[in-house]
């Protein structure tokens, strides 16, 4: 999936039988920082152009675009809330339009809570279901209908959770959400398979982002005892697996929820039988 970028004859951008852009096109949303933006300049990296959807006005778009087109690429930007549903599939097809095509799609926007279930009010609890469900559904629709129609199949990635996988108090709307995305994943993995298109979840653990408080801090830095390779994760070590996944060596590869968590998953006993007080009950 990773065509040359340029005719040798002409020196223009090579093109695609069909007339579009030979490079492939990757949309990623919420690049304006944390996982999506290293997600963007690791496909960027990797040989595609990228349509970018950003919501968030406190981060600059333009440091992702920036970056984006120091490695080589083309960018699309867009403004983007994807609570509103009704937006998405035309914010798709517009940006698929102006690259000329599209070949990943990778949803990484999401939103949480740390808010105990008898707490939280039922607003908040649609707003996070409606960030991190609603949209990637409608999202990969929209997505995988321009897929099927450029004939070239495709690559779904949806950014979930450790979360997707495990509980954990005060989070209930969006372990919730985290979950049925996880086995929305793999339904769509089935559906999607005729038409060549795979899709595959990335689960992070705790990653430094704005999300978890730890915008550009070096993870290598903090201490996790919890966690078995004793620190948090960089954004960057998911957006690899992301590229990989969008790449073509994951030809074969769909269904599958991939874990980010420097082993966080695998101490589910082990956190269990070990824990010396009840803070855990607070989120």
């Amino acid at each position: 999936m990773t065509p040359p970028d340029l005719d040798p004859r002409t020196g223009a951008p090579a093109r695609e039988p069909d007339g579009a852009p030979a490079r492939p096109v990757a949309l990623v949303t919420g690049s304006e920082s944390g996982i999506g933006r290293a997600t963007a300049v690791a496909l960027a990296q990797a040989g595609f152009d990228l349509a970018l959807t950003w919501h968030d006005e406190d981060h600059d778009p333009e440091r992702t675009a920036h970056e984006v087109r120091a490695a080589g690429a083309r960018v699309a930007l867009r403004r983007l809330d994807v609570t509103d549903v009704g937006a998405l599939a035309p914010a798709v097809d517009a940006l698929a339009d102006e690259l000329g095509r599209l070949d990943a799609l990778v949803a990484v926007a999401g939103t949480g809570t740390s808010t105990l279930l008898l707490d939280l009010d039922l607003a908040r609890w649609r707003q996070v279901l409606a960030t991190d469900l609603d949209a990637p559904f409608v999202l990969l629709q929209a997505a995988a209908r321009r897929m099927i129609a450029g004939g070239r199949g495709g690559r779904v990635v949806h950014v979930t959770s450790v979360h997707e996988h495990a509980p954990r108090v005060g989070a209930g709307p969006y372990c919730a959400a985290k979950g049925g995305l996880g086995l929305l994943t793999q339904v769509a993995a089935l559906e999607l398979a005729e038409h060549g298109i795979t899709v595959n979840a990335v689960a992070p653990g705790e990653i430094a982002t704005p999300m978890t408080g730890q915008e550009d801090e070096d993870p290598h830095d903090a201490h996790r005892p919890g966690v078995p390779l004793g620190r948090p994760g960089d954004a960057r070590e998911v957006a690899a697996v992301v590229a990989f996944l969008c790449g073509p060596s994951a030809t074969y590869v769909t269904g599958a929820s991939w874990a980010v968590d420097g082993g966080m998953l695998r101490m589910g006993p082990m956190a269990g039988s070990h824990l010396t007080s009840d803070d855990w009950r607070r989120p």
